[in-house]
């Protein structure tokens, strides 16, 4: 009686697992044309992404080019306690990381403040106009605007300083004052990303639902309290799901910006972590010490965005996962 069980489940055990088998191949084959489309990107992701992790490794060792990635002696931890017990490191975090937080601080709530400003305007072509405009500077490439800032900020002949000396003051050089950096980073970064930044708030506000606002205004509700009460509890999972995604790239400070404007006389508040470590990987290269440096940026940012995630899913209930 006991076997006639035993093989009776076993049978319906491999029905049904034949009936998934059956369902998962109808699905892939029905979503053919789907999976088509997503093929490059997931090409990419494997190819770009995932395969290159590989090379961390030589984070490990003390990887030479004539010897080859496995050849290369296998040292350990030993390019962290070097970087870590170099001068440079703390200099370095603290500008990462201020700059990261400068950009986050000042450069997040500016594209929502834009797109509650613009949801609030009623003339459609001077709406349209503004939005044509705050988009085009994302569409410049980095090398553009850096090009503009330095002529806009030089001591000779630069529109600026061209202003400070027309109102009876003496010209500044910008950028070779490490005191302005940051501030020119980030006050660069909100114009060029600002109305870009603001798609998807437009997006989220136009889905509010208008008999929100009618009930509120036959209540007495101003534009304050509608704003405090309806728009801004309307859009904040997406306020929240943004926040965490700028989270974890805090210390993902623009590379090619900072390496476009800052000189020696500046490092002392304009080198970042991504470009000690191309003077380091590229130009002098030592690979293995760039490596090690880049990975644990990278693992700084992955546990900032999973406690950001975590803390954000007890306090709000909304995360990325």
């Amino acid at each position: 009686m006991a076997q006639n069980v035993i093989s009776l489940k076993s049978k319906r055990a491999g029905s049904i697992k034949e009936i998934q088998g059956k369902t998962l191949s109808k699905q892939l084959y029905d979503n053919r044309f789907l999976l088509l489309l997503f093929l490059p990107c997931f090409l990419y992701y494997v190819i770009f992404k995932y395969v290159p992790m590989w090379g961390l490794l030589i984070s490990f060792k003390d990887f030479k080019a004539f010897l080859g990635f496995s050849a290369s002696h296998w040292v350990g931890l030993k390019h962290y306690y070097a970087f870590f017990s170099s001068p440079d490191a703390f200099v370095l975090i603290k500008n990462t990381l201020q700059l990261g937080l400068y950009s986050l601080i000042w450069g997040f709530p500016a594209p929502i403040i834009f797109a509650l400003v613009l949801n609030e305007v009623r003339n459609m072509k001077l709406k349209k106009f503004v939005q044509t405009v705050s988009y085009m500077p994302h569409f410049l490439s980095v090398v553009v605007v850096s090009g503009m800032l330095i002529s806009f900020l030089s001591p000779i002949r630069g529109i600026v300083n061209t202003m400070i000396e027309a109102m009876g003051g003496e010209a500044v050089n910008f950028l070779s004052n490490a005191s302005y950096f940051r501030t020119i980073y980030v006050a660069s970064d909100i114009w060029q990303q600002l109305g870009w930044g603001a798609i998807i708030y437009l997006a989220a506000l136009s889905g509010i639902d208008p008999q929100l606002y009618e009930a509120a205004e036959i209540d007495g509700a101003n534009k304050y309290k509608q704003l405090i009460n309806i728009t801004l509890p309307s859009i904040a999972p997406t306020i929240i799901i943004m926040l965490l995604l700028r989270t974890g790239s805090v210390l993902d400070v623009g590379f090619e910006k900072v390496m476009l404007l800052y000189n020696p006389a500046i490092y002392d508040t304009a080198d970042v972590i991504s470009t000690y470590v191309y003077r380091q990987g590229i130009v002098s290269g030592n690979m293995s010490y760039a490596a090690a440096i880049g990975l644990f940026n990278s693992v700084i940012n992955l546990c900032l965005l999973v406690s950001s995630n975590l803390i954000s899913k007890r306090l709000t209930e909304t995360s990325l996962w």
